[in-house]
């Protein structure tokens, strides 16, 4: 399925180029873990932080599942409270004007499914914004501040977390 104009300019806007940044610290994990949590969100709320590199979803009072992220490099870092306004499975993915802007051979659009495709097999994109939580088909990069401001996952990671949480759920990113 791909992402309709709005969505796709909205959510994806600001996706990770490949390689742009990387850095490894903290290692990615095989699975979420489920940890303690300090707090004072709702269940079901997830969690960003920058600069921990983690996403946090809040299962109840005290505890979340926690999973590796990457994030923005340098300058394409934000925070603050949104909410997930839609889901897509194996999104196509247009790069925005800055990011072609930043490499001009890149191809206006990459299909979904594709290796190329920054997107991985699922997005959630961000109301209000140019961002998504997806996934990626460079792993190395989780971990890092590698991103245009975009949270991205492992592709078990984000298809465990898109199973989790339904469009409306509230995201908050602080650095």
């Amino acid at each position: 399925m791909s992402l309709g104009f709005r969505s796709a300019k909205l959510a994806l806007a600001l996706a990770v180029l490949a390689g742009a940044g990387a850095v490894t610290a903290p290692r990615a994990e095989a699975r979420p873990d489920l940890v303690a949590f300090r707090g004072d969100y709702s269940p079901g709320t997830i969690v960003v932080k920058t600069n921990e590199r983690r996403l946090y979803l809040v299962v109840e009072p005290g505890h979340a599942v926690r999973y590796p992220v990457g994030v923005g490099k340098a300058g394409k870092q934000w925070a603050g409270i949104t909410k997930i306004d839609g889901k897509y499975r194996n999104p196509a993915w247009a790069p925005p004007a800055e990011v072609k802007r930043d490499v001009p051979t890149m191809p206006d659009v990459i299909p979904g499914g594709s290796p190329a495709n920054p997107m991985g097999v699922a997005a959630m994109t961000l109301a209000g914004g140019e961002y998504a939580i997806h996934g990626t088909n460079r792993p190395q990069s989780i971990g890092g501040f590698v991103s245009y401001g975009c949270i991205r996952m492992l592709n078990q990671d984000i298809t465990d977390l898109y199973e989790r949480v339904p469009v409306g759920t509230t995201v908050v990113v602080m650095r």
